[in-house]
């Protein structure tokens, strides 16, 4: 139950904020929405005097207020605050204490915690020390002992540090600056004055390579794309991925294919410069993007990638890489065409250049491929599935509109069964539904609304084929039991048995990008069954659909610290004068790409050439330029990349605050936290101790 401390105060000014901006509206439904305190736990603390002084310190977040039952028949506690602690003396013995959190809207949530009070000094103390297996140079601990409330951990890296603290059975966790062999020390502390001490000499490790495999690229059309390395698309042949170009002999630089758990990607060691070299020069004039993956551990720092012409030199871009994990890099052609006589219609080399220069740093590349936005229209050919998120099946009076009933994330989690559906259009015109041994069975059916067994004729026994009518944006299956979504959604209406199935359906179907489409069908006089389909195998994000910030006070704003919007926040006022703003659309689509939807107005503030009103969107941030998007879950970021693009307000980027439209950056990096499925909260650090930060629904 450990929670570290330093946290108590940054919840103590998000609720501070919470508060703040409630008072700038009238409108508290956004207080519903607000769940029970969450991480709720209790650390405790005794003083070495034979004296029973415990020291209570409770956490939580979405905390208002804490109590403490302390188990031993006295008087619960006074109300304690966010970040606050209470002493309490005990006689020795065991006790069980209640600690209750209180949220903002009278939610509470409750834990027991055993308390051991000994004047015994601690006994059988055993301790357990592991590298951490996902962060380098990071050491877990975990001690116990009979009786014993908390013990103290020295890392023994720097003897100015304190000794870390945890509970009993806890786990204390540190970061070594350097891997190498520590004296660890470890004290097992109670209420006795005498403590007991364990000490080890311990490897600390460094991770030097990726354990997890790099996104997985998005389904592209071959005309889109040009693979140069990637398990997903079709390479270019004959690349040589190692020529060396003499970095092995003059600087220690080496390369080979590391392979993890069947994913094939290419590794330079001590990187001074490597990269590769095609079978042919190939033009990629019409290509907006080079995307490559790249790991690193923490010595390189940088990466300059270089486009190679065989009739005009070369042109590197610098990146900065994350360290200990993933970057996922799109840098626009346009970065290299943008440089002085360069042109990319016979490029045949790539060069990586990592920094510091042949310093020890390995890189781990994957996913080398130059692309640009779809060109065709785009084909319903291939297999889709129910988009497995909340409101992606529902019915309801209208287009658009499931207020009579949409599946939730409780309900997609009961029909597992029938998420797994898939409806395929093949090449020939057949379409397929292909069920597996189970769907969701309803009682027209002869089910029991659960899953079942597939009933004929629905269980895609008959054969079926399709018209899928662009200019019209219809679907038409044709075969007795064919459907998309619900079987009994047909156009005369609702089915009450099976074999009333009739032998074709239409529905009406928009393509939201080249992997997502809306079908809905009129079942019966204004009953509309509405869909949300997504092809198979495509990657899914908790990002993918359309967000806006939420119309509400707070929402948007900045402030010295993440929570912190004390500098200035939009109130109840503002979110009115700006409603040109809050209409302005985020769309994160399933091919990867993202737009910003401004319509013909958006607040255009000074720096901009406006005169902080609404007007129309200023270039590059309007919209106009080809955008993409990555998220990376275990960082809990996403990078947008192409000019102009951006979430929230596009003067906020990661090296400071813009002042002029010309400066826009070709990649922003986001922070990104959601609160449920619909609801988001970004915040970008726009230079040091600035951070913008804004609240995001889907709509």
């Amino acid at each position: 139950m450990k929670v570290l401390l330093k946290y108590t105060l940054s919840l103590s000014i998000i609720m501070l904020a919470i508060l703040g901006c409630a008072s700038d509206d009238d409108n508290t439904d956004y207080v519903n929405q607000i769940k029970a305190p969450a991480n709720v736990s209790l650390e405790t603390r005794v003083t070495q005097d034979n004296t029973g002084l415990v020291t209570l310190i409770p956490l939580g977040e979405g905390v208002t207020k804490f109590v403490i039952g302390f188990g031993d028949g006295s008087e619960p506690s006074e109300d304690i605050l966010p970040g606050g602690r209470v002493n309490h003396t005990y006689e020795e013995g065991s006790y069980e204490v209640v600690l209750t959190a209180y949220g903002l809207n009278g939610l509470t949530t409750t834990i027991v915690q055993p308390l051991m009070v000994s004047f015994q000094a601690p006994q059988n103390l055993e301790v357990i020390i592991e590298n951490d297996g996902t962060l380098s140079k990071t050491v877990n601990v975990i001690a116990t002992a009979d009786f014993a409330m908390f013990y103290e951990v020295d890392f023994g890296e720097d003897p100015s540090i304190d000794p870390s603290s945890a509970n009993i059975g806890d786990t204390v966790s540190y970061t070594y600056q350097e891997a190498g062999i520590y004296t660890i020390t470890v004290t097992a502390m109670g209420a006795a004055i005498e403590t007991t001490t364990y000490t080890e000499d311990f490897e600390v490790t460094a991770i030097v390579q990726p354990l997890a495999s790099a996104p997985t690229p998005p389904a592209r059309a071959d005309e889109d794309v040009i693979s140069i390395f990637s398990s997903v698309y079709t390479d270019e042949p004959s690349t040589n991925y190692f020529p060396d170009w003499g970095q092995g002999g003059c600087c220690g630089s080496g390369w080979t294919m590391f392979d993890l758990a069947g994913d094939e990607m290419l590794q330079y060691t001590n990187l001074s410069y490597q990269g590769n070299e095609f079978g042919a020069p190939v033009d990629v004039s019409q290509m907006e993007y080079i995307h490559l993956d790249v790991w690193t551990a923490d010595v390189l720092q940088t990466i300059e990638v270089s486009l190679i012409s065989a009739s005009n030199g070369e042109r590197p871009v610098v990146v900065a890489l994350n360290q200990n994990d993933w970057t996922s890099i799109d840098i626009p052609i346009s970065d290299y065409t943008d440089q002085t006589g360069f042109t990319v219609a016979d490029i045949f080399q790539l060069k990586y250049v990592g920094d510091p220069f042949g310093g020890g740093g390995t890189a781990f590349i994957d996913n080398i491929y130059f692309y640009r936005s779809p060109s065709t229209p785009t084909s319903i050919v291939g297999s889709w599935v129910l988009a497995p998120e909340a409101g992606a099946l529902g019915v309801g009076p209208a287009p658009g509109d499931t207020s009579w009933w949409s599946c939730d994330d409780v309900c997609v989690g009961d029909r597992a069964c029938y998420y797994d559906d898939q409806f395929v259009f093949n090449t020939d015109g057949s379409f397929n539904n292909i069920l597996g041994s189970e769907s969701w069975i309803e009682g027209w059916q002869g089910g029991s609304d659960s899953c079942g067994t597939p009933v004929a004729p629905h269980d895609g026994s008959n054969a079926a084929t399709y018209i899928y009518d662009e200019g019209a944006g219809t679907l038409t299956l044709n075969g007795v039991g064919a459907y998309v979504g619900v079987p009994k959604a047909v156009n005369t209406g609702e089915l009450t048995n099976p074999a009333d199935a009739p032998a074709s359906v239409t529905y009406n179907i928009t393509f939201v990008d080249a992997n997502t489409m809306e079908v809905s069908i009129e079942a019966g006089s204004g009953v509309f069954w509405q869909y949300k389909l997504i092809r198979d195998g495509a990657p899914v994000t908790p990002l993918t659909g359309t967000w806006q910030i939420a119309p509400e006070a707070g929402a948007l704003g900045v402030g010295p610290a993440p929570g912190d919007t004390s500098w200035w926040n939009c109130d109840a006022t503002c979110v009115g004068d700006r409603a040109c703003y809050y209409d302005d659309q985020f769309v994160f689509n399933t091919d990867g790409s993202f737009n910003n939807i401004l319509g013909s107005e958006t607040w255009i503030e000074g720096w901009q050439g406006g005169s902080d009103s609404c007007g129309a969107p200023i270039a590059p941030h309007d919209g106009s330029n080809a955008a993409t998007y990555t998220y990376d879950e275990g960082a809990g970021t996403f990078t947008l990349n192409g000019v102009g693009a951006y979430v929230g307000v596009p003067k906020a980027v990661n090296t400071g605050e813009l002042t002029s439209p010309t400066d826009a950056p070709a990649s922003v990096t986001y922070n990104v936290t959601f609160i449920d499925a619909n609801t988001m909260e970004v915040s970008i650090e726009a230079g040091s101790g600035v951070f913008w930060q804004y609240k995001l629904i889907k709509i």
